[in-house]
């Protein structure tokens, strides 16, 4: 498995700590940075990883700022890419076993590190099932599919409310 890794500066000193973790369990990984206090924009580190977990360079990437909410945002805008914030074990293992997220994110100041390191852990070890969760990722597929095909069109809230009812075959 070969992760990609990133932080904005908020989250440098917990991505050093997951890179520990890594390093531990002999697991390849490429640093994006940063590492150091200087301010940097989270949505540049999210999409420099989110676009290399895409084009399969690498299985999955790790992405940490303070929150772990602007990252996840950020890397979810790049089309195939499905990030979830991550700070309990149900969540962690759910975002892949349910979600197939191939990027997880987390807060430095949500977590410390020791509770970052078995969230790591949990997400790393688990694999997605498939199953019911299928269906529903393969609808994420089509949403994400539409929107992108619109181009210079904007799809309204109402034209969505309308395609959902027609796909579930019922009204309100």
């Amino acid at each position: 498995m070969k992760i990609a890794i990133g932080a904005d500066h908020l989250g440098a000193g917990l991505k050093n700590e997951i890179i520990a973790l890594l390093q531990e369990r002999q697991i390849e990984f490429r640093d994006y940075g940063v590492n150091g206090a200087d301010p940097v924009d989270y949505p540049d580190v999210a999409e420099a990883v989110a676009c290399v977990v895409r084009d399969g360079s690498f299985d999955r990437g790790i992405l940490v700022c303070g929150t772990g909410i602007g990252m996840a945002i950020a890397a979810n805008k790049v089309p195939g890419v499905r990030a979830a914030v991550v700070h309990d074990p149900y969540s962690a293992e759910r975002s892949r076993k349910s979600n197939n997220a191939q990027i997880l994110t987390m807060g430095s100041l949500v977590i410390g590190s020791q509770v970052a390191r078995r969230l790591v852990s949990i997400w790393l070890e688990s694999e997605f099932q498939g199953g019911d969760s299928l269906r529903k990722m393969e609808k994420i597929s089509l949403i994400e599919e539409h929107y992108h095909s619109l181009s210079a069109e904007k799809r309204t809230c109402e034209e969505a409310d309308q395609s959902s009812r027609s796909r579930d075959g019922g009204s309100d």
